[in-house]
């Protein structure tokens, strides 16, 4: 596997196969593993927040802003059992706060890194960086 860098400006792009990571290079040249020893916890049981594919749904369907459960359960097809677990899982976790408005219930994504990790996971998968690619890698142009 050949991995490719490269630089456009203040920013690095790292070149995988069929995954395209950016960082900022500065952060990237100056990581130190022992710093993030306090961290890797709190990231492992954020990772594990978003290990469900509905919950990551959820997820992005909040980054554009708060949506009401309905409208949640309407755009994601997901039904009303599931649906109520996995916002219990999201709230209990504290990536998402709930505010109700009468009966209705509208929830929003409560914390700003998660924006980020959202935002970088659908650049990874979602986002078709030069034509559709395969599950292995490879370009299908």
């Amino acid at each position: 596997m050949t991995v490719g860098v490269v630089r456009s400006g203040p920013l690095r792009l790292l070149k995988v196969p069929a995954l395209y990571v950016t960082f900022k290079y500065y952060k990237f040249n100056s990581m130190n593993v022992r710093d993030m020893i306090p961290a890797a916890e709190s990231a492992a049981t954020l990772m594990r927040s978003l290990s469900h594919p509905q919950r990551l749904l959820v997820l992005c369907a909040l980054v554009d802003g708060e949506r009401s459960v309905a409208e949640l359960r309407q755009q994601l097809d997901i039904e009303q059992v599931p649906m109520s677990q996995q916002l219990m899982r999201l709230r209990s976790d504290g990536l998402v706060e709930a505010r109700r408005e009468g009966t209705t219930v509208y929830y929003s994504i409560a914390r700003p890194e998660i924006l980020t990790i959202v935002g970088a996971l659908h650049a990874a998968f979602c986002v078709p960086i030069r034509g559709k690619r395969s599950r292995d890698g490879q370009s299908t142009k």
